[in-house]
């Protein structure tokens, strides 16, 4: 989801509700306690440097239980937001902390918005030969590039 997306959202909504993909739900009181740019410059398996910037949303339950976010005030924290860290139209990535700090995707099943677990993936793979080889390693069977490949 990007910015646009949950402004867009939010003018439609009475309340801000979390839940995570398992229907667990982000305790009412929650806070936002950040709003920022994360920004990651890396290269791949494949010897491709990337950068990557996207709009970082932290939600931290508090345990202030008289405390709940409303529409207008998440509209206004994130108008604050783009005006003071110059944020472009992002993707928003959404930290909460269960057991420990997790990074999800963001998505809206029309009464909740929904942290969506995230996946890794390899972003080389016509660099690396796919498909994968598989090797053993310490009982385990591992998915890598060939060994030809100059990568991984």
């Amino acid at each position: 989801m990007k910015l646009s997306e949950i402004k867009s959202i939010l003018q439609t909504v009475e309340a801000v509700h979390f839940k995570l993909e398992n229907h667990s739900l982000v305790p009412e009181h929650f806070h936002v306690t950040e709003i920022g740019i994360i920004s990651k410059h890396f290269i791949d398996c494949g010897g491709t440097v990337r950068q990557e910037k996207v709009a970082n949303f932290q939600l931290w339950d508090a345990n202030d239980y008289e405390h709940r976010l409303k529409p207008g005030k998440l509209q206004n924290i994130i108008a604050l937001s783009e005006k003071v860290l110059g944020m472009d139209d992002m993707e928003i990535e959404v930290e909460y902390q269960t057991e420990t700090i997790g990074k999800y995707d963001l998505g809206f099943d029309g009464q909740h918005f929904v942290l969506l677990s995230k996946k890794t993936a390899c972003l080389a793979k016509e660099s690396c030969g796919s498909p994968k080889q598989t090797r053993q390693s310490s009982g385990r069977q591992m998915t890598c590039c060939p060994t030809e490949a100059n990568c991984c």
